[in-house]
This record gives C-alpha cells, structure tokens and sequence, in this order.
C-alpha cells in the first residue's frame, strides 16, 4: 500500500484527489494539508511513501516547502500544479530541486479521471523513485568542453539524435543535453510531460545547453544544433520531406496512457531514418519506448539505454533491455559522450 499525503490549499482539490485516489486499492491517502507548515506535521505523525504539493499556497510557498523538506526530510514529492506560464516555469525549477514528477491540476484543461490515471501512475513511480541529490549546470553547459575533438565543425543532416524519458527524466535530459556541443545533429525528444510545461522545459534546457532548444512546433525542420521537444498532450513524429528532416505534431489515442509517446516518436525514426538514426531511452516508469527502440536498433540505429543503477525508476530502459533493444547500456553521465561517439563513428564511415 503506497501511503499518500495531499498538500494543497484548494478544499476542492484535496476532496477530488482524496476521492480519486481512493478509487485504486494500492493507494492511501492518510491524510490532506492546507498549507507546509500543517503538511510539516502531519508528514512526521504519518509517514507518507508520497507527497502530493501545489506550488501556490499560503504562508509558504510549494518550492521553499520543497527545499526545505528535500534537506531535512526527503520524500518523493509530485507537483499538482494549475497549467499557468508562472506555475510551470515554477514546476520546472521544483524537478530541479528533488520533486519527482509534474501534473496538471484538476479543471486545467483535462478532466479529472485523464488526471487522476496520469497522478496514479506518477504515484506507482514516485514511490519506487530513487531520490538522488539535485544540482544546478553551470549555465555554458560544463560538459562542451569534453567535447569529442572530431566533431568541431561538424554538421550532418542525414543524422538524427532520439531521446525519450519519463519520470527522473527532465533531470536527466538536462544532464546529457550540458554535455554537447553545438555542432551535433538534429536532436528530437519526448519527455512524458503535461501540456504546457513542455515549453517551460524547453526554456530551462536552452538557457543551460549550448545547443538550441525549443518546444516543437508542426512542420519544423530538424537540423544540426537544434533540440525540438514533443510539446505536451501531443504526439511528436519524424517525418522526410525530400532531403529534409520535419517533425509533425499531432493529436492522437494515448499509447502507454501518454500525449507525447516515446513509442509513437522512435517508430517514425525507425521509419524514416532507419539506420541514420541514434536513440536513447532514459529513467521511467511503465515500458513506453523499449517497443519503438527495439524498432529503431532493427531498422540500423544505434541504440542506447540508461543503466539500473542512474534511474530514478528502472522501468523504461529496463523493458528495453529485456528486449533486445538497446546496443549499448550505460550509466547516465556517459551517455553524452557516447552519442558524441556514435555520431563520429558515423563521419568516419561516411567520410
């Protein structure tokens, strides 16, 4: 049984939630707070495997809540936040800071069993998470200096970079993204994320990588030095125009129960790039992607998958791995220099 305590200042949503997750027999909601400090107590008297919290409260706000409880009292925390600019930029910085995972709040713009199924797989998650210590890039990307010295100036617009992750993944991401140069290949990204944190996502990346970063829009052009990220409650696809690489955003049936789905994205690579392709599967829970690498690694591309002991949650990777997916699997902090690696194997054959 995963214990639960719902931190919010809204009545509303801590009756919709409590009854919601009432619903699922491997959930308990022990107990609701109004603010941090009525949370504060209630964590210590009841123990909570799961910590539920809003972002906008009285008397302390979620983030300096997150701070202080990631320091003195660590428990996997998932941010239920409104679908606001403010309150997104917000959720960001709280992944940064130790939470687990982001929702949409109740009303925002799905309804509440979409929100309830997306916050109880987030709970499974979240109560398996290894809570790992969280730190600040520096903002020039620490990593670009490492840079293989084979790709200065390099620029390859038959190569594509794929990368899908779940829960832990946005730290992830980040962790590798640091790590490139500007001179890589086009780079796609499905990252299980509600709509609208996507481009506050991708702001956060593109103020600390040395590559471009922005959410994906319908039609762009995937090109050398640009990171598009699936924007939320969307599926992302490759697709080949002539020469060109786009990518096409489009509405669609939830795979795995997700609006971006890595599956949906990795299958297109696999379709239209074949073996000019790179992808790489992160820390998440479920097994939304380990079908579409498989299907990559069979079409030619080399295939990577984040090792056990680097996840935040095994779940992802490991279904890949179990199924042949992944060429290679490696701790997360090498991940970066590997796909460097992979992209100048390619120049060489090429060359």
């Amino acid at each position: 049984m995963i214990r639960v305590l719902v931190v919010d200042d809204s009545a509303l949503v801590r009756k919709l939630l409590t009854e919601e997750l009432s619903r699922y027999d491997d959930i308990e909601v022990v107990g609701t707070a109004v603010d941090p400090y009525v949370a504060r107590e209630k964590i210590v008297a009841l123990k909570p495997d799961v910590i539920t919290l809003d972002i906008e409260m009285p008397r302390m706000d979620g983030l300096s809540f997150l701070v202080k409880l990631m320091k003195h009292y660590p428990v996997p925390v998932i941010i239920v936040s409104s679908l606001t600019p403010t309150n997104s930029d917000a959720a960001i910085r709280a992944l940064s800071l130790g939470a687990v995972d982001v929702i949409g709040k109740p009303g925002s713009a799905m309804s509440v069993p979409d929100i309830s199924r997306q916050l109880v797989q987030s709970i499974r998650a979240a109560s398996r998470a290894k809570l790992v210590k969280r730190t600040e890039p520096v903002a020039s990307g620490p990593g670009v200096t490492r840079a293989l010295p084979a790709l200065a100036g390099l620029s390859m617009t038959h190569k594509i970079i794929a990368l899908g992750a779940s829960t832990g993944g946005t730290q992830a991401l980040e962790t590798v993204l640091t790590k490139l140069p500007p001179g890589m290949p086009g780079i796609v990204i499905c990252q299980h994320m509600p709509e609208k944190f996507t481009a506050s996502f991708a702001q956060r990346l593109n103020s600390v990588c040395a590559l471009e970063v922005r959410e994906a829009k319908d039609g762009d052009a995937v090109v050398p030095g640009v990171v598009l990220v699936a924007p939320g409650n969307f599926h992302m696809m490759l697709t080949l125009s002539g020469a060109q690489y786009q990518v096409r955003v489009k509405d669609g049936p939830r795979v795995h129960h997700q609006r971006p789905a890595v599956d949906v994205l990795f299958a297109s690579v696999a379709k239209h790039a074949g073996r000019n392709a790179i992808g790489a599967i992160f820390t998440g829970m479920g097994a939304d992607g380990a079908r579409g690498l498989l299907q990559m690694r069979d079409a030619g591309a080399h295939t990577i998958a984040q090792d056990e002991a680097s996840c935040v949650v095994f779940g992802m990777p490991r279904e890949a791995i179990k199924m042949g997916a992944a060429v290679d699997i490696l701790p997360l902090d090498e991940i970066a220099h590997a796909l460097q690696a992979a992209v100048t194997r390619e120049r060489m054959a090429v060359a």
